[in-house]
């Protein structure tokens, strides 16, 4: 294993029907909240005014912002900023997916920024040392409303700059939250696209450092596969019976302990969501469809690179049959396993099914080296990708 430090402070309510907490969460933290959700979500609105009813039943001075879109741009966070400094908001709550919850870390962070225009928060350019990260943020709360992203559990927020064409992420330990109510109830509403989309999130998070990352951990790697399993096997029961509460509950801790730093120690590292941002920044693919796209494709490169890891998913994770195969025919079982997990999900697993064409592939590699790319020229992994590699998963990818 590789040498790691380790902090979480997050508290977690988990439990079906743990909503309720949210106004004695609430007091615990402050009295003026900004309360942060998206701009049109009707699958959430009866869930935001009971929200909004328990801080006013708790006496707080209660304040909205409800603009938040998918994949939210920096300038709709400044706009959060200016009127969580307006109404000297004394914490933040996100009540939402992965957007509305790193909108509302965003906002938090930005309210006590001092280093500039808040894209300098960004780590936008991987190869130069450009970002200056917040170092202090307003107190968040965080209520998932998809199990996905797993933003209730980190620190981490991702942001996009239209104007730029330019996604990525921010790093501090300010933005962990500091209560996380985990309901998985407020997920049985949500459009059968959005669960499938969660759950494909959710193992990307964990498939990204297995295959890309330490080759010698345990622990760390069984981990990983209990996890990735849990996911291919639940996420067809919550979209057979969206109130199938036991699969809406291993789906919702699923996506937390992703990404929370438990499956990841040692490995801080993930390219294929590099090239998925790109995606979604140049071609406003949705963020787990842009995993899809790029997942499988990665897999088949890399197959005979790292044949021992390959072979372990399959046997492991998507549970193939050994008898009279080769080594290398249960390797491509395995990845073919997987992709017909993604498409039986209901998402595409290939650049065309998106209208992206081979034209596109240069501007796409050309964004991915601008702003992913390290010093040497490379896509950062175990092993590193060049640019002719990155090129050749891009072209199996259409």
């Amino acid at each position: 294993m590789r040498p790691f430090e380790y902090h979480n402070p997050v508290r977690i309510v988990f439990g079906a029907g743990a909503f309720k907490r949210l106004g004695d969460e609430a007091a615990a933290i402050g009295n003026k909240p900004l309360l942060v959700s998206y701009a049109d979500e009707p699958e959430l609105t009866k869930s935001l005014q009971r929200g909004v009813q328990q801080l006013v039943d708790r006496g707080m001075q209660v304040t909205t912002f409800f603009q938040v879109q998918p994949n939210p741009d920096v300038q709709m966070v400044e706009r959060g900023v200016e009127l969580a400094r307006d109404i000297a908001a004394d914490y933040v709550i996100g009540i939402g997916g992965g957007s509305v919850m790193d909108t509302a870390k965003a906002i938090a962070a930005g309210v006590e920024y001092q280093g500039g225009d808040l894209w300098s928060m960004v780590n936008s350019r991987h190869d130069q040392d450009q970002v200056v990260p917040p170092q202090t943020a307003l107190p968040t709360l965080m209520v998932p409303t998809l199990a996905a992203t797993g933003s209730e559990m980190n620190n981490c927020a991702v942001l996009s700059h239209r104007e730029r064409g330019e996604k990525s992420y921010i790093w501090s330990d300010c933005l962990f939250p500091q209560t996380a109510i985990l309901d998985p109830r407020l997920t049985y509403t949500l459009p059968s696209l959005q669960t499938a989309c969660g759950g494909v999130d959710t193992i990307s998070h964990v498939m990204e450092i297995y295959l890309n990352g330490q080759d010698q951990s345990d622990l760390l790697h069984a981990w990983q596969e209990g996890l990735m399993r849990t996911v291919i096997e639940n996420l067809p029961a919550a979209l057979a019976d969206p109130r199938d509460r036991h699969a809406r509950e291993e789906l919702m801790w699923c996506a937390s302990c992703a990404i929370n730093g438990w499956a990841s120690p040692g490995d801080p590292w993930t390219p294929m969501h590099q090239i998925g941002h790109v995606l979604t920044a140049r071609h406003q693919v949705n963020h787990a469809t842009s995993l899809a796209l790029v997942m499988p494709a990665w897999m088949d490169f890399f197959k005979t690179i790292k044949p021992e890891r390959y072979f372990r998913l399959a046997r492991r994770v998507l549970q193939v049959d050994p008898h009279r195969r080769t080594r290398e025919q249960i390797i491509d079982e395995g990845i073919d396993a997987f992709r017909q997990f993604i498409e039986q999900a209901g998402l595409p697993t290939r650049l065309s099914q998106v209208g992206i064409t081979h034209d596109d592939l240069g501007p796409i590699l050309d964004d991915v080296r601008r702003i992913s790319f390290n010093a040497r020229g490379q896509l950062t992994c175990n092993p590193p990708v060049t640019e002719q590699q990155l090129t050749t998963i891009l072209e199996k990818a259409l």
